[in-house]
């Protein structure tokens, strides 16, 4: 068992993605992968997800890829558009989440509130 939660989750996600199934359930959960799946829904990526006593389902929506981000590099806001273009395939199109002190938020709220942080994922 790994001891990044976010990565193997975000894993499972996409290997059940490229399997043809729509919805998962995992036995992993924290309050940071929960933040996480909620900008996901928020976003459209995930359609929903319920936590349950044991596990945690999720239902996967228009979700093309993600994954975690390691190492987990600590940027400011001006360099937020040079991890865009590296992790994201076009302008506009996707998310990074950041860890900032205002807690987890997309890559364009960071920008709007101009708070720097450290990446955690990216979705597309």
């Amino acid at each position: 068992m790994s001891q990044d939660i976010i990565s193997d989750v975000l894993n499972q996600i996409m290997n059940a993605k490229r399997a043809g199934k729509l919805d998962l359930e995992v036995n992993h959960s924290s309050k940071s992968l929960i933040s996480i799946l909620a900008l996901a829904k928020l976003k459209g990526y995930i359609k929903n997800y319920e936590l349950t006593k044991k596990s945690l389902k999720i239902e996967i929506g228009r979700l093309n890829a993600c994954n975690a981000i390691k190492p987990r590099y600590t940027i400011i806001v001006s360099q937020i558009e040079k991890y865009e273009k590296r992790y994201l395939p076009a302008r506009g199109f996707g998310i990074l989440i950041l860890s900032t002190s205002k807690g987890l938020m997309t890559n364009q709220t960071a920008k709007e509130k101009n708070i720097g942080g450290s990446l955690i994922a990216y979705m597309y």
